[in-house]
């Protein structure tokens, strides 16, 4: 029996350790990945400190995994051994109307999520669905492409499908790590102007100009709304977009925004929103909408954009390390040591 080296958790106790476990065997439909990089995110984080759950004893995390097909259980079309692939962080459930009708995953209505229903890619190898294949190209590191699966691709759907960002409406991003700095490169690349980003880390503030936001601004300064006012001209964002999930930041996002302006929630929490005055509110006839996630054919868009050079990913990947050092990536993530936008596993 083949093993493999895996990052694994118990929550019982809480413990994440590297562990020897046996390599899965793709059945018909499956394809067996060889990962080559595997990114570490704060829906991770989220599992590991218990704001998530999983109904499994152990489980393997890590849901942004790009690799190479090892062995497929089925011959499939298009696919063998050796291609490159980043993998969606989905299956699909099997029983559901539309997966007995025959669709897709993105159309599961009780889509399963990789490290939190089955085993994810903080490992040597992992076993997914061929229908969550995305071909990557040669001319994208493997490890750029990982983080596509969720990093890039979930800020990149926030912008574009549930914000609808239009060109030159004005964008502003609250939270200036892995999901922010990419939701503001992907508002850029929507045409929205001006980008502002707000973060009351300074490197962080510097680091979002290096990657295309117009505007910097601290959040914690007192004069905040009045300059987010100021450089739109009066009228304030037509799209906020916040990154963090704190219950301050979303009221102050959606205090910034204008007439019929729109609020994207992607940062997670436990906390409680307010956004203050109903009639107020109403009047300003502004939205509030949630997202998480993203559909597989966002994965493929962006794969076409980076092999474009339309996409610049190459000042994401803030440390690489190997698998035994995955507690310690956890870490750095947790405290923000670094300045991370993401830390990648090295199997």
């Amino acid at each position: 029996m083949r093993t493999m080296r895996a990052a694994r958790f118990h929550p019982a106790s809480g413990k994440l350790g590297v562990e020897e476990v046996p390599v899965p065997r793709p059945g018909p439909g499956e394809a067996l990945v060889k990962v080559a990089a595997c990114g570490i995110c704060h829906s991770d984080l989220s599992l590991l400190n218990g704001v998530f759950h999983t109904d499994l004893p152990s489980i393997t995390p890590g849901h942004e995994a790009a690799g190479t097909i090892d062995e497929l259980g089925s011959p499939v079309p298009g696919w063998q051994r050796g291609d490159r692939v980043v993998v969606h962080a989905g299956r699909a459930c099997g029983a559901c109307p539309a997966c007995v009708s025959g669709a897709a995953i993105d159309d599961c209505e009780r889509v399963q999520i990789m490290a939190f229903d089955y085993d994810g890619a903080w490992a040597e190898y992992v076993l997914v669905p061929v229908g969550a294949l995305v071909r990557v190209p040669g001319s994208i590191p493997l490890e750029r492409a990982a983080i596509l699966a969720d990093a890039v691709s979930t800020p990149y759907a926030a912008v574009v499908d549930t914000a609808a960002v239009r060109p030159a409406e004005s964008v502003g991003v609250w939270g200036l790590g892995g999901i922010g700095t990419h939701a503001l490169q992907a508002a850029r690349l929507a045409g929205a102007a001006p980008v502002i980003g707000l973060d009351p880390l300074p490197a962080a503030r510097e680091r979002a100009l290096e990657l295309g936001a117009d505007h910097t601004l601290d959040p914690t300064a007192e004069d905040v709304l009045d300059r987010i006012a100021e450089l739109t001209g009066g009228r304030g964002l037509k799209v906020a977009i916040d990154a963090v999930g704190h219950a301050d930041t979303i009221a102050q996002a959606n205090r910034a925004l204008g007439h019929r302006g729109r609020l994207v929630l992607v940062g997670m929490s436990m906390d409680r929103v307010e956004l203050g005055p109903l009639a107020a509110f109403t009047r300003d006839r502004h939205s509030v909408t949630g997202h998480l996630g993203y559909r597989k054919e966002h994965i493929e868009q962006l794969v076409d954009l980076v092999a474009a050079g339309r996409l610049d990913l190459s000042r994401s990947i803030s440390a690489e390390l190997p698998l035994a050092e995955t507690a310690e990536g956890v870490r750095r993530l947790e405290h923000k040591e670094g300045n991370p936008i993401r830390i990648v596993i090295r199997p």
